[in-house]
């Protein structure tokens, strides 16, 4: 069972050359893959699983920054080596915000109208970094640059 999920047919045609290093660097030639594919199924899969492992764990620990969007408030994290922190744009009435549309969030976070509120807080790991991380990706955050969190840090 992998820790965080198998690549999709796609991704690993993306990933088929870090896939041969892979393979290579575990001893398993082209003709012991050829043959392990046909005659035992579970064992390469268990590689395709590990394999997966490898490139998601990469993936997580390169993570520095995250965001969440949606119609009424934006979530930016900072993703910390011990900790996450949140700043949050959020409105106080609905009706004059759209944080799906990037234009509105960058003008608010330069100048943010009068009924945004921006709040900050920090919260440790409840489990490793790198699988909280990864099950805030699955849950709808995307990966970021970190520009959104350092702008709204400006205005707390």
């Amino acid at each position: 069972m992998p820790t965080y999920r198998l690549l999709t047919f796609e991704e690993l045609t993306e990933l088929e050359k870090e896939f041969v290093e892979y393979l290579v660097l575990n001893g398993i030639t082209a003709e012991d893959w050829v043959k392990m594919k046909a005659e035992d199924k579970d064992g390469a899969e268990q590689i395709i699983e590990l394999f997966s492992d490898v490139v998601f764990e990469g993936i997580m620990r390169n993570v520095m920054y995250l965001e969440y969007r949606a119609e009424n408030f934006v979530h930016a994290f900072q993703c910390l080596t011990d900790k996450l922190v949140l700043v949050a744009m959020e409105s106080e009435d609905d009706s004059a915000v759209n944080f799906l549309d990037s234009a509105f969030i960058e003008a608010s976070a330069i100048n943010p109208p009068d009924k945004l509120i921006v709040r900050t807080t920090s919260k440790s790991y409840s489990k490793t970094r790198e699988r909280e991380l990864f099950d805030m990706i699955q849950a709808g955050c995307t990966i970021s640059d970190g520009g959104l969190f350092k702008a709204l840090c400006l205005k707390l």
